[in-house]
């Protein structure tokens, strides 16, 4: 990313595993930054690209997405694997992240995913190649750096992952730990302006 100075801030929703743009967590996101900026005149961005399966083609893209605009402008929101890749870019190019449940290291059930499937939210094939194990590995973070840049909201519900890695991943970060929910998050509308005061985008107080 340059040192190009942004006006606006800059929200990247980083989608999880098979997920896509459709997932309910980036809808809600995107239609909450689209009436503050209605709100206030402002003109935040919000970006929410299809990720490939590739790893490393996903964080290829990412980084084309983000080169306009200064690291201090823009944050990060990644859902599980979206967190993975969150995490890789924030301490690569010093940008803010928020991690919704997610993952943070390589899991052995990974294997599990190799071959076509289908995406959640289409009938696209959706093909996990063994390759890109060692891809993931490759971009294991395994010691966050300036812990502020961080903001964890982890639910001890996540059927899929454990939440006490999470707190345990991101030391003297910012963090919420629901208790419940579930992997997909239940109930983030209700964090949606924790998330993006730390984005430094102007909400209304609560009340």
């Amino acid at each position: 990313m340059s040192n190009k100075v942004a006006p606006n801030k800059v929200v990247v929703y980083v989608h999880g595993f098979r997920s896509s743009p459709a997932s309910h967590k980036a809808q809600v996101m995107g239609q909450r930054i689209a009436a503050l900026n209605a709100e206030r005149n402002a003109g935040d961005q919000y970006f929410c690209p299809q990720l490939p399966a590739s790893p490393n083609e996903s964080i290829l893209l990412l980084e084309n997405l983000l080169r306009p605009y200064a690291p201090q402008d823009v944050t990060l929101i990644g859902s599980s694997l979206g967190g993975y890749y969150a995490t890789w870019l924030a301490e690569k190019h010093g940008c803010r992240a928020v991690l919704l449940n997610p993952m943070t290291k390589l899991m052995p059930e990974f294997e599990q995913f190799v071959g076509v499937t289908t995406s959640f939210h289409s009938d696209e094939p959706f093909e996990f190649k063994r390759e890109y194990i060692d891809h993931l590995r490759a971009m294991s973070v395994t010691q966050i750096t300036r812990p502020e840049r961080y903001f964890l909201i982890a639910a001890k519900g996540d059927e899929l992952l454990d939440w006490r890695d999470m707190v345990t991943h991101y030391p003297n970060a910012r963090q919420i730990v629901l208790e419940g929910s579930d992997h997909g998050l239940t109930g983030f509308e209700d964090y949606l302006d924790d998330v993006l005061a730390f984005a430094d985008i102007a909400v209304p107080k609560k009340r």
